[in-house]
């Protein structure tokens, strides 16, 4: 599974925090996808690219969300809602 292969561009006003998951839908239909926790960002902004702690294998790599990623949110529910953080009325799946 190539991971790296998409842009900034193309990660369709994706935003994430550090500790939020990222969930990459798998390969093929019935095929289990991967997981992993973003530990790092590179932009202030949420952003992509993340640095992304891998569940099957606990390595550490770069990552740029293709249309299969999605952020799954794990901050603190007393605080605001993070989709009403983004800029140009871009959303987060939860």
């Amino acid at each position: 599974m190539t991971m790296n292969t998409y842009s900034p561009a193309d990660a369709h006003g994706i935003h994430a925090a550090v500790g939020d998951q990222i969930l990459v839908g798998g390969p093929m239909v019935g095929k289990p996808g991967r997981d992993g926790e973003v530990v790092a960002l590179h932009h202030d902004d949420g952003t992509p690219p993340y640095d992304v702690r891998w569940s099957d294998t606990g390595r550490t790599s770069v990552f740029f969300p293709g249309p299969d990623a999605h952020v799954r949110h794990l901050h603190d529910e007393t605080g605001p809602p993070r989709h009403e953080e983004r800029p140009n009325g871009a959303t987060a799946s939860c």
